[in-house]
């Protein structure tokens, strides 16, 4: 095929890390120990949050929508390239392909929006405790989260929309190992300039934007830190937010290097490497970071499986 629309194709075909046959292999059980991973503890997550009472508060909520938000978005992108790995096959549907494409920019785009949500949720918490029962009550939680969601779906929507109506080039082989709209825009026959517009003005915004939030949020946080006066208290708010920003850093600045770099730069075998990153590595680590190393998550945690003798080796793993 040398030349065709998106309604013409009927299967892709991944080129993944073939280029790299010698560590093809490790790339893969690393990918399905961070899926599996991702899955185990944001489902301990969400499920200890939903059974314990006293976790029915803001930072816990948000925390469920990151969860779940972490799920969809690994399924989205290492689901498919796990199993063509197994069955070797390496391809994909036009409609799946359109579908993982669109899956993989909405969980993206709306945890770039929840993440400065939350850096806003604890900024609040800190820097405003008095009023914090008060500026974010259920309803505005509510509101928050929803406008996270529906922020991310319309931006994916606005940016897929547009690429499945190109004319694409070569063989319907993607240089990639998801359906990636990066790598799908390289195969495209006509020009892609409009569509790069768009993709530069939503990058803009769910990117440098929400991360600049991110950071004057928890500087304000680490000023109200150093007025703590026990050093073990200090160093404990320190080590929390350190942690907090290490994610943070991770997921935005791997994706600033993908969607923020000039269109001249060619650099698709990085942007495998950086897309294993922001899709597999820190939702893996968001649960673990965020909540699981919490004492109220642990203590929740502990409770829960008092009542279940068989998951003892559970409690150990957190302590």
């Amino acid at each position: 095929m040398v030349q065709g629309n998106w309604t013409s194709v009927t299967v892709f075909f991944f080129l993944g890390f073939s280029h790299y046959p010698k560590v093809e292999v490790t790339i893969f059980v690393l990918c399905l120990l961070m899926y599996l991973i991702t899955l185990l503890g944001n489902t301990i997550l969400i499920s200890i949050t939903i059974l314990d009472s006293h976790l029915h508060t803001p930072m816990y909520f948000f925390l469920c929508n990151l969860s779940f938000l972490d799920i969809w978005y690994t399924s989205s992108a290492l689901t498919p390239m796990l199993t063509n790995f197994v069955s070797g096959k390496n391809t994909i549907s036009f409609s799946g392909c359109a579908s993982q494409m669109y899956f993989s920019l909405a969980m993206g785009s709306t945890e770039c929006v929840l993440l400065s949500m939350m850096a806003y949720d604890r900024y609040v918490a800190i820097c405003n405790p008095l009023r914090y029962p008060v500026i974010m009550n259920r309803r505005v939680c509510v509101q928050i989260a929803s406008s996270s969601w529906v922020t991310g779906c319309l931006t994916a929507l606005v940016e897929t929309g547009p690429v499945i109506q190109l004319s694409l080039c070569g063989n319907s082989i993607i240089n990639h190992f998801t359906c990636e709209i990066l790598a799908l825009l390289k195969m495209a026959c006509v020009d892609t300039s409009m569509v790069q517009l768009i993709m530069l003005v939503i990058s803009i915004l769910l990117l440098p934007l929400p991360m600049l939030l991110i950071c004057v949020s928890y500087a304000f946080i680490l000023s109200n830190i150093l007025r703590i006066s026990t050093v073990d208290g200090r160093s404990k708010a320190f080590s929390t937010c350190a942690a907090h920003l290490t994610v943070v850093v991770l997921f935005y600045g791997t994706a600033l290097s993908m969607y923020l770099k000039p269109s001249s730069v060619n650099s698709q075998e990085i942007d495998k490497f950086m897309a294993l990153i922001y899709a597999g590595l820190t939702p893996m680590l968001n649960p673990i970071i965020y909540s699981l190393r919490n004492k109220e998550v642990k203590m929740a945690v502990k409770k829960l499986l008092m009542r279940n003798p068989f998951s003892a080796i559970l409690t150990s793993v957190l302590r």
